[in-house]
């Protein structure tokens, strides 16, 4: 378990702190974002490599921001995605003019993020890209690749593109050599025992005495089986079979790494890579500068994987090429042609454009901040639940992403201005809780409460209708957004059978406050439902099975939100039956 930490809300930003002091030889922070990029900022004319994800998996990702590496790292809280206004604000002030590329892992949470700051930086003329990282075989099966989760594999794909760039090659040719890395990568990994979150008096899942899990995630998951333990030369051969039967044909030489998760030993890895290299010499395959260390970790969990990447002439000259980073160097980086840095580009705060508001939608705005308190009790209450039933087939940091996104609405609702209107208050707060909470549920939340707002309106009067009207284009952008579908098993299931019911009950007549109370009953007993779903998305995917039984962590606190707001709505809404 983490034993040094001065707050877990914090652990972050101090972890930043830290890294950014004791290694300002080769990072600084990034003006005004959670990341840090090489010292001197941005450099005129050269590429912009910028990986990022979750905190906890140090090295991960701003151990790696050096030459021959990445140029910035965009980092999440613990086990979450870093939110789109960090991504946009490293991204920015990276810009040296010859473009960016993105690469992180294949999650839901950074696809939502990152993707939005891609849209963002290309409608202001910045030419992004995205690659991302899809090694992790026990995540998905080879017909569905896409799917595949990034794990261990993160490392070569960042080095090798990292190389690309750092000897000038242009955007189209860092983004193919980094796509054409991922598809040549393949991880598969083990677990010992599970990983214990910054404060935190237990781990996120326990191992059985005498066994160990194959196919982990490196977010505190589970693997998908359990075995018995082996000994070192059987463990080589279990995590190297899987990874043969991916290999392209005529292809002997590769990478190979063996990557401790944050409790496994440098000499247990070294007794693994022992027994590995018999097999893979039988197997025919040449090890190409292997690496045997903490690459991508997950907290102190007691684990390790395998990664082979199968290499062409190119990729093993980029993979061969010097890196200098805080925690990964090779030869001497003086070979690659230098780059005049030009510090960093400063971003423009957005101000909220101020629009006239009517008495009515003053007063419903007020109630919406009573709202958002409301929901941040209830949240704050279950948050040691919600995250224990999260880290059933996840990672269990949803009750700590909904009570530090519902804290950034509600300061941000609550520093606002007295006289905004519903609309431009909920969009505030939508801004701010996406931004504070990143991850997946951060975005879904901070777009569902923006569209709830545009219902609702700056002027005349709220009325029960706008506001069931609002919550239906939320869910549908919720929807748009994650790629979810109904029966999926997540908020969805809770959020649209709420809202189906909200309708009925005020197109019959019923008072705004009935109507949500019936409504709030209906998405109880949705997120009891999802108890006997099966995850078709998501982190939980992988682990279908063991997530049967118990509720989504999504669609519970969809419940207890819609729930905690029954004594308020129906006040400032009028229209129809009144409350």
């Amino acid at each position: 378990m983490s034993h040094i930490y001065e707050d877990p809300a914090t652990f972050k930003d101090d972890m930043i702190n830290g890294f950014t002091a004791a290694y300002s030889r080769y990072v600084q922070r990034v003006p005004g974002a959670a990341g840090v990029m090489r010292t001197g900022g941005a450099r005129k004319g050269k590429v912009s490599l910028i990986v990022g994800g979750g905190s906890g998996h140090w090295p991960a990702f701003g151990g790696v921001v050096g030459p021959g590496v990445a140029d910035g790292a965009v980092i999440g809280d613990v086990f979450t995605s870093p939110s789109m206004e960090q991504a946009y604000r490293v991204a920015k002030a990276l810009d040296g003019g010859a473009g960016v590329l993105f690469s992180f892992g294949n999650y839901a949470g950074d696809t939502m993020n990152f993707g939005a700051a891609e849209h963002r930086l290309r409608g202001e003329g910045v030419d992004c890209r995205t690659v991302k990282v899809t090694d992790d075989i026990a995540s998905a099966p080879v017909d569905e690749r896409h799917k595949r989760r990034g794990i261990a594999g993160n490392f070569p794909v960042y080095k090798i593109a990292g190389a690309a760039a750092d000897r000038g090659g242009s955007l189209d040719e860092v983004e193919r050599v980094a796509r054409l890395c991922n598809s040549r990568t393949f991880t598969f990994g083990v677990a010992f025992a599970g990983c214990t979150l910054p404060g935190a008096d237990k781990p996120l899942f326990t191992v059985a005495e005498g066994q160990m899990d194959l196919g982990l995630g490196i977010h505190g998951e589970p693997g998908i089986r359990s075995v018995p333990r082996q000994r070192a030369s059987e463990l080589a051969k279990t995590l190297l079979e899987p990874l043969l039967h991916e290999r392209p044909e005529s292809t002997e030489r590769a990478v190979v790494l063996v990557n401790g998760l944050g409790a496994t030993k440098a000499e247990e890895m070294l007794v693994l890579y022992g027994h590995l290299l018999p097999a893979l010499e039988s197997a025919g395959v040449v090890p190409v500068l292997p690496e045997v260390a903490e690459l991508v970790t997950s907290l102190d969990m007691a684990a390790c994987s395998l990664t082979l990447v199968w290499l062409d002439e190119e990729l093993e000259d980029l993979w061969s090429a010097p890196a200098d980073t805080p925690t990964f160097r090779r030869g001497d980086v003086s070979v690659f042609p230098g780059f005049e840095a030009i510090g960093a580009a400063a971003t423009v705060d957005e101000q909220a454009e101020h629009v006239e508001a009517s008495k009515d939608s003053i007063r419903a705005a007020k109630t919406a901040r009573e709202a958002l308190h409301a929901m941040l009790r209830v949240v704050t209450e279950n948050e040691d639940e919600l995250g224990r039933i999260d880290a059933v087939a996840g990672d269990g940091d949803h009750g700590t992403g909904m009570t530090r996104g519902l804290r950034g609405a509600t300061e941000a609702a609550d520093s606002a201005a007295d006289d905004l209107g519903a609309s431009s208050l909920l969009d505030v707060a939508g801004k701010a809780w996406a931004d504070k909470a990143g991850g997946s549920s951060g975005v879904l939340w901070g777009c569902f409460l923006q569209a709830v707002g545009r219902g609702l309106g700056n002027t005349g009067t709220p009325t029960p209708a706008a506001l069931a009207t609002g919550i239906r284009d939320g869910a549908e952008m919720m929807r748009h957004l994650g790629g979810a579908k109904l029966g999926d098993k997540t908020m969805l299931d809770t959020l649209f059978p709420f809202v189906d019911e909200l309708d009925k009950q005020l197109e019959g007549g019923a008072s705004a406050a009935d109507a949500w109370s019936a409504a709030a009953s209906t998405a109880k007993q949705a997120a009891e439902d999802t108890a006997r779903m099966v995850p078709k998305v998501g982190r939980a995917r992988p682990l279908a099975e063991r997530s049967v039984g118990t509720p989504d962590a999504g669609a519970t606190s969809m419940s207890l939100c819609v729930d905690a707001l029954t004594p308020i709505i129906g006040r400032d809404c009028t229209g129809g039956a009144q409350s």
